[in-house]
């Protein structure tokens, strides 16, 4: 990959990644308070798309999620996936 590429991948990590924060951390908040929360199938798709570094992150710190197997263990399959993707293209 050249400069501008690598460039163009790492703020598409960096926005992903922030997104997926914001929408993990409201549905936390959500649980708590017992407010709607935001589908599984939605935070995985944003995992899909890059997402899955800050949601393991926080899964793990707020303590969200982290029990549950049938949610965790697709978070760790796309992590393990965008990690083999970047090795490869990296």
């Amino acid at each position: 990959m050249n400069g501008i590429t690598q460039n163009i991948v790492v703020l598409w990590f960096v926005f992903i990644n922030i997104i997926s924060s914001i929408f993990f951390i409201y549905d936390k908040n959500a649980a708590k308070s017992g407010n709607r929360r935001i589908p599984e199938k939605t935070l995985h798709l944003f995992e899909v798309f890059g997402g899955a570094f800050a949601n393991l992150l926080l899964m793990y710190t707020l303590r969200h999620k982290n029990r549950k197997f049938s949610y965790f263990i697709w978070t760790w399959l796309f992590l393990f996936i965008w990690l083999g993707l970047l090795l490869i293209k990296f």
